[in-house]
């Protein structure tokens, strides 16, 4: 009687593992389906949206372009007459406030 309580007992255990196994199974192919069409849906996105950015090559010439555009604007700003100039601004609002 006993041996035959144990067997009843694990194949109701059995049953209940192959039970919850198949949920876990079905719920986890429908994550993988949503996953699937959301990466999809991102893809066609991807595909359809025109190319709005810079590239490497143009980031390069860009950041190339600005430093050489920061080095000209110190070469003159550095220059004597416009150091003279800048003095004589800051000389006649200090005289103007004082």
């Amino acid at each position: 009687m006993r041996r035959w309580i144990g067997e009843c007992g694990r194949q109701t255990l059995r049953a209940r593992l192959i039970r919850k196994g198949l949920v876990v199974e079905h719920r986890l192919r429908a994550w993988q389906d949503r996953v699937r069409a959301s990466a999809r849906g991102l893809a066609i996105v991807a595909r359809s949206r025109s190319e709005a950015g810079m590239s490497t090559a143009e980031y390069a010439v860009g950041t190339i372009a600005a430093c050489a555009f920061a080095g000209l604007l110190f070469k003159i700003v550095s220059s004597p007459e416009v150091r003279k100039m800048l003095s004589d601004i800051i000389s006649r609002a200090l005289k103007l406030a004082g």
